[in-house]
């Protein structure tokens, strides 16, 4: 979270807005055309090279816009009918440039510099393509948009840092700086075929020693937007875009043992499959994958979860990573719903508990058959995307103990679709058109959901309003419509900005066939406020202070639920240290509708007060701590206070290695909650004491620019101790029952994830991981064990289950392999 405050800053000055919007003049350079390639090797000397405009005269974006580049940068294009290359010069003093070495697209909060190009391709001043090589070679890519809701993968909104490119770079260390040397080749981006075209572009550079960052055009904080303030690339001339058509087949090898109560389960895994990406014509690219394997991925984060809601996960599986922007902006795309665990698996664990059957084999995930995503623009700015996946059905085997087994399905066939139309207009506005559909073998369930996204800029850049409508169909057992609407109004310009907001969700609006809503039936309005400092003082390099007020209603019966209103002041010092200081609070009784799992049904919740400080030191010191204090207050409940703290620290001991520690403890004296249901089907309230602990280990080894070590072990404790259990009355109010005994919980988790990555060759790569876990039925006793370090060291004491695996996957370039041929 913390490390995400000092990139918000970034963010914030290249995104927010203030009240003056009169922008630089656009920059333009003119782009030669090559007709031998230039040798790639970071040097510059070749003879393609020499008498090519240059690109200079970088701009300070952060944290002091406007001043000079006190380095020379020198940057130049040129380009051949297969591929564009960039050629920079960054002048700097060679003892002062930081050089550590890092994972591929995380270079951001690590202690080197870097060197980025942006392609706006269709010139819509929206969509674009990044490419960026550190000092040491590591290689970053992002896919920038106009996104609606929300950012994909780790980076902020429009910003897909999943999507992954084959493109080459050199870097050489001079005595006066150091160069980069990047080609692109067409089937990389897409563009339009015209005869002669511009494009969008931008050049920039990050010193990290003093966390400056400069543009070839201004890039000023006081502008909305990051894509629109470009320059102007010229002089492509005949560009011809490639055949783009590569495969991508893999093998995986692997061992799995997992320990139960009944035996030791050992599984060989072994697994093939291809991706396959075909380039349909000059705009539009098909992506496929046929039995994927996504067995490499990290453990999910899972926890205790005590909400009437599921949990949600972030996407590791990378063919939903990348590129899947577009079907991200209308906000319905959970794409963890595609192979998630049938929705028999727990009913096959229940069965199994209560007729004492012994289970053979059950799924936790649905194997997915095949997948693929068709997406590009028009040379009329009109974005077009379409997903399809197909799951296999699903079945668990159970043995009756009389040497009898029986089959169960916990998952039908289904098929997955996704259709988008997204036209981009003038002045960054947009209209999004996007239907996910599901249908499944039989009688199951069916599903369809339909979004209109309408974003609208004004031509100053000042005022955006956006409305946006979208309308469910469930069909099956249990047949159903609703629909949601979200309007908006905001200020985008100055440095005081303020917007309000109306969402409004119906009882029956489910689009969780295929995207996520914890709760519909919802009527809610917001308004907020905020203001940035942009300009560093003599104390801080940026402050942002925000205030936002919401009353959320139920909407079918219409009724009150929450007043809820939140504060946030970010300070930037000088050093580059941060303190966010948090306020959040309900001051009145709410309504909670859903707590109590039962339709009809509210709980009586009492108002509180949080209180927060976080911040973190300078990053680009070997020792980095990052900090979050909380404290909450529930009146007129006494000696009921929740706590939060967590501290992490991260020291890099050389440019190679670093390890990052977090831990964090929450402790809920005061926790209200539904506990069971009684023998008439009434809900029993509980209070509880609920603890947490959680604590992270990373660890990374970079060996060179595409080799390197990741080894990832998390704990998670939760503990449940409950004082009291009440009886709901109609009002929501509730009085004092019985003690229920056997109610507590003691729920442990322990992942350990280590991967070996080595990218061999451009989009080749080998990966040797091992994953260990605490066994299904591993069971510690927290009666016995009741504080944490106890209760730690017995999880090394009962049965893991380990996998272990190999996967290779080898990159095949049509062109190239035609061009070998040849």
């Amino acid at each position: 979270m913390f490390r995400k405050i000092a990139f918000t800053v970034f963010i914030c000055t290249l995104f927010s807005t203030v009240f003056s919007q009169t922008q630089t003049q656009s920059k333009t350079l003119h782009a030669v055309k090559a007709q031998q390639p230039p040798k790639l090797d970071g040097k510059l000397d070749d003879a393609v090279w020499q008498n090519v405009p240059i690109a200079t005269d970088f701009t300070e974006n952060f944290p002091d816009f406007g001043k000079p580049c006190l380095h020379r940068t020198e940057v130049k294009v040129i380009y051949t009918d297969e591929s564009i290359y960039v050629g920079a010069y960054l002048y700097d003093t060679l003892s002062l440039i930081r050089k550590q070495l890092t994972q591929r697209d995380k270079e951001r909060f690590q202690d080197v510099d870097n060197f980025s190009v942006t392609f706006d391709t269709y010139k819509d001043k929206q969509n674009a393509f990044q490419f960026l090589a550190t000092v040491e070679n590591v290689q970053s890519d992002v896919r920038i948009s106009a996104a609606a809701n929300g950012g994909n993968g780790d980076g902020p909104a429009g910003f897909d840092y999943n999507w992954d490119a084959v493109w080459d770079s050199r870097i050489s260390i001079v005595s006066d700086g150091w160069i980069a040397e990047i080609k692109i080749p067409y089937s990389a981006i897409r563009f339009s075929e015209k005869d002669v075209q511009d494009w969008g572009v931008n050049f920039g550079r990050f010193m990290r020693r003093t966390n400056q960052q400069f543009y070839w055009n201004p890039v000023d904080p006081k502008i909305d937007g990051f894509v629109n303030q470009s320059g102007t690339l010229e002089g492509l001339e005949n560009l011809q875009p490639p055949l783009r058509l590569s495969f991508l087949p893999y093998i995986s090898l692997g061992y799995q043992t997992v320990p139960t109560n009944s035996g030791t389960i050992n599984n060989f895994l072994y697994n093939g499959g291809m991706d396959v990406k075909y380039g349909i014509n000059e705009s539009f690219t098909m992506d496929m994958t046929l039995i994927p394997d996504f067995g490499q991925v990290q453990s999910d984060n899972v926890v205790l979860n005590l909400s009437p809601f599921e949990q949600h996960f972030t996407e590791n599986r990378p063919f939903f990573t990348e590129g899947t922007e577009l079907f991200n902006k209308a906000g319905i795309f959970y794409s963890r719903r595609v192979g998630s665990t049938p929705t028999g698996y727990y009913n096959v664990l229940q069965l199994a508990s209560d007729s004492g059957y012994s289970i053979i084999k059950n799924p936790s995930l649905t194997q997915l058959y095949n997948a693929t995503k068709f997406s590009g623009r028009t040379k009329h700015n009109l974005g077009i995307g379409i997903f399809n996946a197909v799951t296999a059905p699903m079945y668990a085997t159970l043995d009756k103990k009389n040497g009898e087994t029986i089959k169960i399905q916990t998952e039908p066939l289904a098929n997955y679709n996704i259709v988008v139309l997204d036209q981009s207009l003038k002045n960054r506005s947009y209209i999004t058109f996007t239907n996910t559909n599901v249908i499944r073998n039989g009688n199951a369930r069916d599903a369809n959901v339909g979004a209109v996204n309408f974003s609208l800029f004004d031509k100053k850049n000042t005022y955006n309003f956006q409305l946006n409508g979208k309308y469910s169909t469930i069909k099956g057992d249990d047949p159903h419509d609703g629909f949601a609407t979200f309007t908006s109004f905001s200020k985008v310009s100055g440095t005081w900005q303020w917007g309000v907001y109306n969402n409004i969700e119906s009882k029956n609006y489910d689009p969780n066939d295929l995207g996520f809503l914890r709760s519909p039936n919802e009527f809610k309005n917001g308004a907020f406020i905020t203001y940035n400092q942009f300009k560093p003082s003599k104390t801080f390099n940026f402050r942002n202070y925000n205030l936002n007020v919401e009353q959320i209603n139920l909407l079918q019966p219409f009724s009150y639920q929450e007043t809820h209103v939140s504060a946030n002041f970010l300070h930037v010092f000088k050093n580059f240290w941060d303190i966010t200081l948090i306020a959040e609070s309900s001051p009145a009784w709410s309504n909670d509708y859903f707590e109590l799992r039962t339709p009809g049904r509210v709980l009586k919740r009492l108002p509180f007060t949080f209180l927060g400080l976080a911040g973190s030191t300078d990053s680009r010191k070997k020792l980095f701590v990052n900090y979050f204090l909380g404290f909450a207050d529930f009146s007129p409940q006494p000696n009921d206070p929740f706590y939060l703290t967590r501290l992490g620290a991260r020291y890099r001991f050389s440019p190679k290695f670093s390890l990052d520690l977090e831990e964090e403890r929450q402790d809920d004296k005061g926790n209200f909650g539904w506990a069971t249901f009684d023998s008439a089907g009434e809900p029993i309230l509980g209070l509880r004491r609920v603890i947490q602990y959680t604590n992270t280990l990373n660890a990374i080894y970079n060996f060179k620019a595409r080799m390197g070590l990741t080894v990832r072990a998390r704990h998670y404790w939760s503990k449940v101790h409950y004082y009291q259990f009440y009886d709901v009355q109609q009002d929501g109010y509730f009085t004092k029952r019985d003690f229920i005994p056997g109610l507590e919980e003691n729920f442990n988790l322990f992942n350990l994830d280590m991967f070996f990555t080595w990218d061999f060759r451009l989009g080749s790569r080998l990966i040797i991981a091992w994953k260990n876990a605490l066994g299904p039925d591993a069971n510690i006793d927290g009666i016995t064990y009741t504080k944490y370090g106890n209760n730690f060291r017995q999880i090394f004491t009962v049965p893991h289950s380990n996998e272990f695996s190999i996967k290779f996957v080898y990159y095949i370039d049509y062109l190239q392999l035609k061009k070998k041929k040849t």
